[in-house]
């Protein structure tokens, strides 16, 4: 049995990387993947082009103009005579927010009495369009606080605080809240399912199809034999293609490695078993490599949407949820960020290797099940 295995799996290499093409699609491709998720795939929100209109222009206004512009977050453009002519700006999207003082402000404030900011906002994005909203209350809410005091100081001659309860926050894990840190982790996940399941899911087909499944059926091996010795060439591979991300993220975009990297190669070995079984099983059922990578990005595509890498499973709704507990994605995630973010051990993110590991055991015994040794 052992040599039959080797042998096999000595042709499985072979094939694998015997073009030079699929050599770079095995080993570059997940790099330029993480490379794109690490700088492009973020939900930080800076540097937010903004139209100012001020109709004031009185030392109050430029005062609450500058404070916007040194928070970070929001990049002056240029200034406009009236909102109408700003929102040409939003309209043809080289700005995303329009920031409007109008006349009297300065007044108002010295009055005492409540002056109007007001602040446009691209809301095709509503995502971005509630951080950028979020971020200018902020900073209004602080300019506010402040004026109140000289106020208070100049009607009263000296201030005494009163007793007030202030709320102090801290960010456990990713203590910056960088996004980057967050997706870098989820990109190991979708390269193992990619590469495994396109690997895998053409695997026998490709054999009926080159007309080598005849040679196949001769040999003495075993249905579990040959489930083994296509499954162990690609489960290499994806365990390489996790170490190139793993070091690229680690000393490229210095993500956090807190917890243990051999029990994250050792839960990498459980997912592997459900994509490989997947991917073999959709081999089995699949008559083309056409139809086997059809089938294989019909599964992938929703697997990657219900697995919390993009959107949080508890936002869905609650069917959708029930759904996601069959996607294996969903587990290897908690592990990986576990892992990487957390440092969690076995006691904690056993249940997700457990779920791993039955999936694993149930999609292969149907693969091998499905196999037969025939042509039909």
């Amino acid at each position: 049995m052992g040599r039959r295995v080797r042998q096999l799996l000595i042709k499985e290499f072979l094939q694998a990387f015997r073009d030079p093409r699929m050599r770079g699609v095995l080993l570059l491709a997940p790099l330029i993947q993480l490379l794109v998720f690490g700088y492009a795939v973020t939900t930080d929100v800076r540097d937010i082009p903004t139209v100012i209109v001020d109709r004031d222009r009185t030392p109050e206004s430029r005062e609450l103009i500058s404070r916007f512009l040194r928070s970070g977050y929001f990049r002056p453009l240029s200034g406009a005579a009236s909102v109408g002519e700003a929102e040409r700006w939003i309209e043809s999207g080289a700005a995303q927010a329009i920031l409007v003082l109008n006349r009297g402000f300065s007044g108002e404030v010295g009055a005492g009495r409540g002056a109007q900011v007001q602040l446009l906002v691209d809301g095709s994005d509503s995502n971005t369009a509630g951080v950028i909203l979020h971020y200018a209350s902020r900073i209004v809410r602080e300019h506010a606080k402040k004026v109140m005091l000289e106020q208070w100081i100049r009607l009263q001659g000296a201030f005494r605080p009163l007793p007030a309860v202030n709320l102090e926050t801290r960010a456990w894990f990713n203590e910056n809240l960088e996004s980057r840190n967050f997706y870098v982790p989820g990109v190991i996940a979708v390269i193992v399912t990619l590469i495994t399941l396109m690997l895998t899911s053409m695997a026998i087909v490709r054999e009926r199809e080159i007309g080598t499944m005849e040679q196949i059926l001769v040999s003495p091996l075993s249905p579990g034999e040959f489930m083994l010795g296509k499954m162990i060439p690609f489960g290499l591979i994806g365990l390489v293609d996790v170490l190139l991300v793993t070091g690229v993220g680690v000393l490229w975009f210095a993500i956090p490695v807190r917890g243990n990297l051999i029990l994250l190669f050792f839960c990498t070995c459980l997912y592997l078993m459900t994509t490989l079984g997947i991917g073999l099983f959709i081999s089995t059922i699949s008559h083309t490599q056409q139809q086997a990578m059809m089938t294989t990005f019909f599964f992938f595509m929703p697997a990657l949407l219900l697995s919390g890498l993009m959107f949080p499973i508890a936002n869905m709704p609650k069917l959708v949820q029930a759904v996601t507990l069959l996607n294996p994605m969903r587990y290897f995630l908690v592990i990986v960020r576990g892992i990487f973010l957390k440092g969690v051990g076995v006691a904690i993110i056993w249940p997700q290797m457990a779920a791993l590991l039955a999936m694993g055991l149930l999609v292969l015994g149907l693969a091998t099940r499905r196999f037969r040794k025939t042509l039909a």
